[in-house]
């Protein structure tokens, strides 16, 4: 999914292309049809080609992503979720980082999230 939201498009040799170390070509076909069979792609034909792209923006692919995260591992926690998140960031966090994470919680506390 990342590389055909890297894309836009893909067809199955640009995914292929586009992986370190790829499986076989037919491998890469047989995913992107389960992605298609699920929801996550929808295809067009261009001659013999099939050209995919992804049903859903990456935005909202994201979040409900981060939302099925949320309800899985933390209980629907977000304080759990933020804690675990800076306890694997911690020392990747610049302080510009932390400066905006400190400005969206006080517009969060702001807004009466």
């Amino acid at each position: 999914m990342d590389i055909v939201y890297k894309l836009g498009q893909a067809t199955s040799a640009d995914v292929q292309a586009s992986l370190p170390d790829p499986p076989s070509y037919s491998a890469v076909r047989a995913l992107l049809r389960i992605l298609e069979e699920k929801g996550h792609l929808k295809h067009q034909q261009d001659g013999l080609r099939y050209v995919f792209m992804p049903t859903v923006a990456r935005d909202r692919a994201k979040r409900s992503a981060l939302k099925g995260v949320l309800q899985t591992f933390f209980d629907n926690s977000t304080e759990e979720a933020v804690a675990a998140l800076l306890d694997i960031s911690q020392a990747q966090l610049s302080t510009a980082e932390l400066d905006r994470l400190s400005e969206l919680i006080e517009q969060a506390k702001k807004e009466g999230r």
